[in-house]
């Protein structure tokens, strides 16, 4: 089953479109990046999913439904810009707006509990919200978020705030989540999370979604058939109708690393045989998109010929 369906999406204001028929699939019990440069409209999508405001055109399904009022208590969403209550206490304020999420009390409790204890931050619970760093009030946030064991969370920019140590407990405890049967949007400009952590991507440039699907297809997608081997030994030569030496770069005394092209239908296990013959092998590898790669050529409207070009050149 998918967790969510947005079909044909739109939303207008005034004279601006922030969603131009957006549609996303998003399967259940993954990771789903949604990712997009500033203003591109990933934020007013999200409001709409969380119900904070209206579509103009469009339909979402959730879990099979029809998206309607009752379907908050489903959603765990951590907004960009924090939203917590600075005067109030850690453990009253978790109480609380656990509470508002339909757990009762006692429930509460005793989940409160658990993940203080998991965050080992149990002796917070008497210190008010202003009395926290950054990343201390993020930590609040987040339980805030997952309390009421939400099947559908919503998080953007999670990692706001934290340091290198607390980034990696937050990535944990996400991780957990999805192995529990949590299905996650991630909204980030972060590459490198979106790298380790997100198994389908979607891309929304200038209210309109230019790409989707899951990460490793699209990633395959814009390989170049480009490989770099590190070598023993000056340059060499290979046979031009199968391929194109593209840079050669000294590392280090005899150590030299060559970039090449190989011809369409040439794959890496040829490359390595053909060069065996004719250097001595240090290490081999394929050139690979980054996500990072991807989504600085497709925003900046360079399309797949830039980006593999790019690769090549790199």
């Amino acid at each position: 089953m998918e967790a969510l369906v947005v079909k044909e999406v739109s939303k207008h204001y005034a004279e601006h479109t922030a969603l131009d028929k957006v549609s996303i699939t998003i399967p259940e019990k993954t990771i789903f990046g949604l990712l997009g440069p500033n203003g591109a409209g990933k934020t007013t999508l999200i409001r709409i999913i969380n119900q904070i405001i209206n579509k103009d055109e469009g339909e979402i399904i959730i879990f099979g439904e029809k998206l309607k009022p009752g379907h908050v208590e489903n959603i765990g969403y951590l907004p960009e810009e924090r939203g917590l209550y600075k005067k109030m206490k850690v453990g009253d304020q978790l109480l609380y707006l656990a509470q508002l999420k339909g757990l009762s009390r006692k429930d509460a409790l005793a989940k409160i509990k658990i993940w203080l204890e998991k965050f080992e931050i149990k002796d917070w619970w008497h210190k008010k919200v202003e009395d926290l760093s950054k990343g201390m009030a993020q930590k609040v946030q987040f339980i805030s978020t997952v309390l009421h064991e939400p099947k559908l969370i919503i998080l953007d920019e999670p990692f706001s705030g934290f340091d290198p140590v607390n980034a990696q407990l937050i990535t944990e405890k996400i991780l957990e989540l999805k192995d529990q049967g949590s299905t996650i949007i991630f909204s980030t400009h972060r590459m490198e999370t979106v790298e380790s952590l997100c198994d389908h991507i979607a891309l929304i440039n200038k209210s309109k979604k230019i790409l989707e699907g899951p990460k490793k297809q699209i990633k395959d997608q814009y390989r170049s058939n480009t490989f770099i081997v590190e070598h023993r030994g000056n340059h060499f030569s290979l046979p031009s109708e199968k391929y194109v030496l593209k840079k050669q770069v000294i590392i280090e005394g005899d150590l030299f690393s060559t970039t090449i092209q190989a011809k369409e239908g040439i794959n890496g296990n040829q490359v390595i045989r053909d060069l065996i013959d004719i250097t001595d092998v240090y290490s081999f590898q394929e050139r690979l998109p980054t996500m990072s790669d991807i989504f600085i050529s497709l925003v900046k409207g360079e399309g797949d010929e830039a980006l593999k070009k790019h690769l090549q050149e790199a």
